[in-house]
């Protein structure tokens, strides 16, 4: 049930954002058992003005790379269990694309099982 969604900059090599999606969707199974096949993601490619941060907030030297992570989940997890998943997407994510750790952003959003609808108008977990 997560809806992963990436922002990154333009231009990345066109393998990147499939393997970043990759990365995250393999960190969700492992970290909040998330069904097989319930893959759900969107790219947000901005041009540099379009795309804007600061480089050194929290102490973090970020470049141009960086990738913005934010996972809509159903609320119920724990912190152990959130701290596995950010861990774990970073990991997969420094293997493969390569990405820098200090350029891997990620915000987790929360909600109730009764605001989802994956088809057909319906709320299937309502």
């Amino acid at each position: 049930m997560p809806l992963i969604r990436i922002s990154m900059r333009r231009g990345r090599p066109a393998s990147e954002p499939a393997a970043i999606v990759d990365g995250v969707y393999r960190a969700l199974r492992e970290a909040f058992e998330v069904p097989e096949d319930d893959l759900f993601a969107v790219i947000h490619q901005h041009d540099p003005d379009e795309f804007i941060f600061n480089a050194n907030y929290f102490g973090f030297a970020r470049s141009a790379g960086l990738v913005i992570i934010q996972l809509t989940v159903s609320a119920g997890r724990g912190v152990t269990q959130k701290k596995a998943l950010f861990a774990k997407i970073a990991e997969n994510l420094r293997r493969d694309p390569g990405l820098k750790p200090d350029d891997i952003f990620i915000n987790l959003v929360e909600t109730t099982r009764e605001n989802w609808s994956f088809g057909a108008g319906v709320a299937q977990y309502a």
